[in-house]
Parts: C-alpha cells; structure tokens; sequence
C-alpha cells in the first residue's frame, strides 16, 4: 500500500472506517434496494484503491494520491453517485428496448476502464487481463471462427449490460454479495482480530501441540484452521500465522521449505473450515440458493480429512528427521490461554445464531457486537475508541480487494453469458468427457485450477463456478451442492498450485526459500483436498447427505487412505520406508478411496485393503533406533 502521511492518512482513515460503518449501518436497519446498496457500496471502495495503491510497484515512494489518481476517484465518484441518484429509473428502464443516454454511455465506458485499473492495483494484474480478455471478446464476437462466433454486439449493448444492468456486470449479483454478506464478514473477522482472538488461537494451538512431535508444524496447521476460517485469506493467513510459525519450524530443524509449504497448505485450507470459510461460501450461498448454514455443515467432514492429513504428514516427517517438539519456555500456560477465553463467545453467539437460521448479516452483526462487549471484560482486552476506529480502518482497507474482486468477477461472468460463451464451454467439456463424470470432474479441476492461479478465492470461484458448476450439474446429474463443493475446493487450492501460487510465494518470503519449493510441498500435503473434492462427485457422504452407514464408511476409507498417502509422501510409517513402498503407498492412498466411491459394490474390498495395511505395516515395520535421521 501507498505510505500516506499528513492529511490525505487522515482523509483516508476516516474514508475507510466510514465505508465499514455504512456496512454495518445498513446490516443493522435493513439493506437498500439492490441498485442503491450496489452503488453506495462501490462509491466507498472503488476510490479507495486508488488512495490506496499506487499504479506500479516501484513507483517512487509518493506519500499522497497523483493527478491521475485523482481524476479515477472524480470518476468513480461520479459514475456512482449517477447510478445511485438514477436507481429508481435504471430498474424500471427496458434491457435492449430503451436507448442508452449518451450520459450513461460516457459515465459507464468510464467507470468500467477505472474498474479494471483499480482491480490492476488492488487486486492482481491476472483478473484485470481476464477482464481486458473477456471485454475484447465482446468488442470482436462476430470475427472468432467456430463455436466463438457470435453476432455482432453494439457498443452501447456491452455498457448497457456492464454499467446498467442489474443481474451482471458492475452492479450485478456478485456485486450485491460483496455488499450484504461478504463486507461484514470482513468487519467481523477485523474485530474479532483486533481485540485479540488471533492471539487466542496462537496460544490454544501451542498449547495443545507445541510439546509434540514436530510441534511447531502441527501449531501451524491447527492455528491456521482457527484462522483461516475468519480471515478468508490465504495470504493474510500465511503472514498472520506463519511470521510465528515458520520461523519456529525451522529453529527445530525443519527445513524452510517444507515449513514453507505446512504453512501454505494449512493457510489455503483455512477457507475450506467451517463455519465461516472465507468470503467465497457465502457466493456459494447465493449461486445455489442453499443456506448458508447448511453449506457451511456440509464442509465440515471435508475439512477434518484435509486438516487430518496435514497433521499425520508433520507428524511423520518430524518422526523421520527426529524432531522434537516446542520447549516449555516458549509455550503459553493454559493460565495464558484461558486469559483470552472469553473472545471465544462471539464465535458461539455466531454459530448459534446460524443453526437457529437468523440471516448471515444479521449473525455478523450481532457477533460483533458480542465481541466488542465481550472484550470489554478484561483489561488487557478492552478497547479504545482509538482502538475501535482503527479496526473500522482495518475493516475497510480489507474490503477493499474482495469488492473490487466481486465488481470484476462479475464483468467477467457477464461478458461470458452475454454471448453464450458459458453454454458453449459447457458442451465442449460434455463431448470431450463423454459419459464419463471422472473424465469431466478432471477438466473441470484443471479449468479451475488454471483460471483459479493467481486470483483471490472468492473471484475464482464465481468465474469457474458460473462456467463449471453448470457442467457438472446439467450433463452428469451431480446435486448441485456438490458441484459447486468440487470447484469451490479447486479454487481454492489454486493458491497452493505451483507455478502461480500466491500463498506460496508469501510462506517463502518468510521462511527465505524457492517459492516453487514451497509449492511442491503444499501441493503434496494439500493432495487431501483433491480427494476430497473428487468423492463430492461420486458420493453425498463426505457432505453429510448420505445414509449413516454409508458416511462412516467413506470417512474411514478416506482417511485411512490419506493416512497412507501421508506415509508415501513423508517416506515414514513407524520406520523409514523406501522409495518402491512410498510409490506404493501413493498409489494405493489415491485410488482405494476414489475407486470405493467410483463403484460403492466395492465397499468392503477397501475396507480390508486399509485394515489390512496399517495392521501390517504397524507389526513388521520396526522403528529405528532412538535419535536416527535418514536424509532425503
């Protein structure tokens, strides 16, 4: 970010804390009617970006906004408070029948250039020129060969769609979830932050592993489930978490890109944890019409296999290398932890609230109220008004990328549908799959993969989820909740994806190692997440939609696989293994629980197959000697 000083930090400060208010404002007496929330919600954080962050990286280190930065924020003003005072007219007017005032052709051909410009800066330069891509296939529709080929679009069609639209475009649907669900989840994971439940999280989870073995790794997973669940950020999680953990992992004898990669695999899944999962679920909750609650329920196996397998791999990897856990002196007393007990009551107050079904919104609200009376208790947690207004700003500036991410997401999508571009990929999967859903779930992982590298979750997830969920739904019959669990995981994953990993390359700024290192371990531990995305195609168990006997059983084989999967990654199961047993090991840990789900006749031969080889490898594999270390 731009270092502000004097008074534009003041003008600033108080800009973003105003935007969060307006936030909490409207979720406490009721939301606008769609247009007028949409426009007010872009008029706070579309100039903020360009106070914010400066037009290049290795701009000189200018203190306050440029004459160019100005005149982007004079624009998005405008354009804004016009879509705003006009709401009333634009709901009412007739797509493709009333004419385009050359007033709103002038005002939204320029805030559609400050929208893309601003997700440049504030977002990543990848979604900008997805964005470019999606609006020049518009501009040249009639000139692409094949199934491209579509008629030719008006000028003033692609900004009636982009700027006056309701359903897309700038201040369409995706923009409406930022307004009422995604902002205040910000505001609440920004309280909830600030007044200390971060440090809750690290002192519970030190507490709870550091004296294990290979403790530290397993702090570093268990405090990033905590807190990734809030922040819906990789790389924010990654900073917030790993600046403690990776160090520590490496003091212990862990190598920095393996601790590296514990803390990029364990970052991402974060938003895979319930109960709030990032911003990305509440999309989710929108696109499918499914409660929030019951997605976030759904989640929850899932979550616990992927977090399972990356504490059983820790685990073997400091068993192999003999590493030792966390010393008593640099472990919080559980007197320590119970000292921030107390912040844990707004987390209860929200999952109360949403088992009882009140309104996401209004679950936030109220869990920041909590929070802020809560906190109040004690001293050493009780806040300030200073205290309180810079956690507004936090809120704010946090906003700032996931509403510019949504507002650019949804450009994307409705370039897309405008020209049936969604169908057609549709039908390309369709007969490049045939019948076979293993086949299309493969494409569609890697679409979402691919699409997904280098964008925050929740624009990933509403671009492929709008191009892929269809697919999988429409042509192979997959409930809908699962289709859109498989992509939300891929996009997820994506940011632990080598080549274009962020969360990656954030873990090894820290632990000063190759971010492709870094991402070759996450991906391996973070191979728990493909696996579980896959079973969502082939069985509602691991969702909790299944019979009793039929969720058992796919939890047990599914663990006890990634167990084993675990064992071929790490090269460890009692013993050091050898490299023909750990190709074995990773073989059978990938396809005995995707061949069970596949054809569920199968049920008991994996059942037996697992029991089979963790009772042997645990009675003949004979642990070495105290204090041995195999390299490799």
């Amino acid at each position: 970010m731009r270092p502000l000083t004097g008074k534009w930090a003041i003008f600033v400060a108080v800009w973003a804390a105003t935007a969060t208010l307006f936030q909490l404002y409207t979720a406490y007496l009721g939301f606008l009617e769609p247009r007028s929330q949409r426009s007010l919600h872009i008029l706070f954080f579309l100039p903020l970006a360009f106070m914010l962050y400066p037009a290049r990286k290795d701009h000189d280190q200018n203190n306050t906004p440029t004459f160019l930065d100005i005149v982007f924020i004079v624009i998005a003003v405008v354009a804004t408070i016009n879509s705003y005072w006009n709401a009333n007219a634009f709901n009412l007017r007739f797509e493709g029948v009333d004419p385009v005032a050359p007033k709103e052709l002038i005002l939204g051909t320029l805030l559609l250039i400050t929208v893309v410009e601003a997700v440049r800066r504030a977002v990543t330069p990848v979604l900008a020129g997805m964005i470019g891509l999606g609006l020049l296939y518009l501009f040249t529709s009639e000139y692409w060969p094949g199934m491209l080929n579509y008629r030719d679009i008006k000028f003033s069609e692609i900004i009636e769609a982009m700027y006056l639209g309701n359903d897309q475009g700038m201040f369409g649907a995706l923009t409406g979830i930022s307004t009422t669900m995604v902002a205040i989840y910000i505001a609440f994971g920004a309280f909830i932050e600030g007044l200390g439940l971060g440090r809750f999280f690290n002192n519970l989870g030190a507490r709870a592993t550091g004296r294990q073995t290979g403790g530290p790794g397993k702090v570093a997973v268990v405090t990033s489930a905590f807190f990734g669940t809030i922040s819906g950020s990789s790389t924010a999680n990654v900073f917030s978490t790993g600046s403690f953990t990776i160090p520590m992992m490496k003091r212990l004898g862990y190598r920095p890109s393996f601790a590296a990669g514990v803390e990029t695999a364990a970052s991402v899944g974060g938003q895979l944890m319930p109960p709030i999962m990032g911003a990305g679920a509440f999309v989710m909750a929108e696109f499918t019409n499914i409660p929030y609650v019951d997605i976030a329920l759904a989640a929850t196996l899932g979550a616990i296999c992927y977090f399972g397998m990356l504490l059983v791999t820790v685990h073997f990897v400091a068993k192999r290398n003999n590493l030792k856990g966390m010393e008593e002196a640099d472990i919080p007393t559980w007197r320590a932890v119970a000292h921030d007990a107390h912040l844990m009551l707004p987390i209860v107050v929200l999952l109360v609230m949403l088992v009882l079904r009140y309104s996401p919104h209004v679950c936030a609200l109220a869990s920041i109220l909590t929070t802020v009376v809560v906190s109040a208790f004690r001293r050493h947690t009780r806040p300030t008004v200073r205290q309180l207004f810079e956690i507004l700003v936090v809120a704010g500036r946090n906003t700032v990328i996931v509403a510019l991410a949504c507002v650019g997401a949804g450009i994307f999508v409705g370039a897309l549908t405008i020209t049936g571009l969604v169908i057609t990929a549709g039908s390309l999967v369709a007969a490049a799959s045939g019948d076979s859903l293993v086949i299309a779930g493969i494409l569609v992982m890697l679409t979402t993969l691919v699409m997904g590298m280098g964008l925050p979750t929740t624009a990933a997830y509403a671009i492929t989820a709008s191009i892929c969920a269809p697919i999988l739904t429409t042509h192979f019959g997959v409930p809908i909740l699962a289709a859109h669990m498989f992509v939300f995981y891929f996009a997820i994953l994506a940011d632990a994806t080598p080549p274009v990993s962020i969360a990656s390359y954030a873990a090894a700024a820290i632990a000063k190692c190759s971010p492709m290192a870094a991402g070759s371990h996450a991906i391996r531990m973070a191979v728990a997440g493909f696996i579980v995305a896959f079973s969502f195609l082939f069985s509602p168990a691991l969702l909790l939609q299944g019979t009793f006997t039929e969720t058992v059983v796919t939890v047990v084989v599914t663990f006890g696989s990634l167990i084993i999967l675990s064992a071929g990654f790490s090269g460890y199961f009692r013993a050091p293994l050898g490299w023909p047993t750990r190709i074995a090991c990773i073989v059978a840990g990938a396809v005995i629980p995707l061949a069970h789900l596949y054809d569920p006749a199968w049920r008991l031969i994996p059942l037996a197959l697992l029991f089979g080889a963790l009772v042997l490898g645990y009675r003949q594999l004979e642990p070495r000697r105290q204090g041995a270390v195999v390299k490799g």
